[in-house]
């Protein structure tokens, strides 16, 4: 694949609090989040930058989508956590989307477009996403906002939806990121927030999930579903891609089952 001579680097940075010790948990995770979301966008223009035109239109790892699709849409995205930042500050509703239907039509849009304006998009997103963090203060951070599948979700949330979007699709542009290239401090993060994906789904089976992190710790979720429960080993990155409908089911112990479609 070529790259872009002459290319300049970009990075978006997010004013993360100080995590002093008077400060709420609410904070200190949304701190956490901005730093974990800062360097995945800091991995995820590196990607960028080593693609031309054509790898742009070229397929990614999702069915139907060229990695402008996925481009496309972590610029969409950025912009609809946004909407939950602008809620979560000023208490007025303001929808992660107008319409899933709005949403779909604005990334098969965007797609198509040169390398150059993905990336443009794409900075000014990230842009946007980091000046609606920079300043929030705790009653904001612990405020109730509604995620784009309807899910009640803590504001503190947010910065680690976007960190999820960025690693998952980074594996998604098929670029040479995968699942075990994830920080271990993202990782166990990730796993506790996509679980609530299933939650209430009657075609999700009942899940005890036996995790090894890459910090040698061991960490056990119990995951409500249909049956008896089934019992699933494997290490924190390869749960992960299991658990979000990327393949690791192979490589998983137990009694691995199939789980619902990934949304």
């Amino acid at each position: 694949m070529v790259g872009n001579s002459g290319a300049q680097t970009h990075t978006t940075k997010v004013t993360v609090p100080q995590q002093r010790a008077e400060l709420s948990d609410a904070v200190r995770d949304a701190a956490a989040g901005l730093g974990a979301a800062e360097r995945a966008t800091a991995s995820l223009l590196e990607l960028v930058e080593s693609m031309d035109d054509a790898s742009a239109r070229a397929a990614s790892a999702l069915p139907g989508w060229t990695r402008g699709h996925v481009l496309s849409h972590l610029a969409r995205n950025a912009d609809g956590l946004v909407n939950l930042l602008t809620w979560a500050r000023t208490g007025v509703e303001h929808p992660m989307y107008t319409s899933r239907a709005d949403r779909d039509t604005a990334i098969e849009e965007g797609a198509p477009r040169s390398l150059w304006l993905l990336r443009e998009d794409l900075l000014a997103a990230c842009g946007r996403f980091g000046a609606a963090a920079t300043g929030l203060g705790e009653a904001a951070w612990q405020a109730e906002v509604l995620h784009g599948s309807g899910r009640a979700i803590p504001a503190h949330h947010v910065p680690w939806l976007r960190v999820q979007e960025l690693w998952v699709h980074m594996v998604d542009l098929d670029l040479g990121i995968d699942f075990a290239q994830f920080p271990a401090d993202v990782v166990e993060r990730l796993i506790h927030l996509v679980l609530p994906h299933y939650a209430g789904r009657t075609d999700m089976p009942a899940l005890r999930l036996e995790v090894q992190i890459a910090t040698g710790r061991q960490v056990v979720w119990e995951v409500a579903g249909s049956g008896e429960s089934h019992v699933v080993r494997g290490s924190g990155t390869t749960m992960l891609a299991w658990l979000t409908g990327r393949g690791g089911a192979g490589e998983l112990a137990g009694d691995v089952p199939e789980l619902p479609a990934w949304l």
